[in-house]
């Protein structure tokens, strides 16, 4: 099995611009995905998004916003050693290609840089399964909230 690429796709029934706003502004994220973001999308912005998990206070994951170009593509860096600047071989890479499709936006979700972090097997293997879940609980809630955005819009 390949442990170097995640992609998924979705079909969310709202425009490229508000799908846009929700996978790149911290508020609109913060609905589907992370308990808490805090960064400007806008590249080369530096952040982080934090995942409770039932802790107080949480886990806050460093963030860096590689590229914004509404309302077409937004992509981040994550998970790199706060001390760091995310680069590729100490982070993920995830890209949100967003597509006009008929009356909504087919979204592409892809992230990389599982091999690039030169683990062993077991870890890549374990790393990625674990990404591939948690894209597999909080990508689905993209689309249903989305929705609800441009019903108000």
């Amino acid at each position: 099995m390949e442990f170097g690429t995640i992609e998924r796709e979705v079909y969310v029934d709202a425009s490229p611009e508000i799908v846009f706003e929700v996978v790149s502004n911290p508020d609109h994220l913060k609905q589907w995905w992370p308990d808490d973001a805090r960064y400007e999308p806008t590249p080369g912005s530096v952040g982080e998004i934090v995942f409770s998990g039932g802790d107080a206070g949480g886990t806050a994951v460093p963030f860096t916003v590689v590229d914004a170009r509404p309302p077409r593509m937004f992509s981040f860096r994550w998970s790199h050693p706060a001390d760091q600047v995310a680069a590729e071989g100490n982070s993920f890479l995830v890209t949100f290609d967003l597509t006009p499709s008929g009356s909504g936006t087919l979204l592409k979700m892809t992230e990389t840089g599982f091999r690039e972090m030169g683990w062993e097997a077991a870890v890549l293997e374990q790393q990625y399964q674990e990404h591939v879940a948690g894209w597999d609980h909080f990508l689905p809630r993209l689309a249903p909230y989305a929705a609800t955005l441009e019903t108000r819009s």
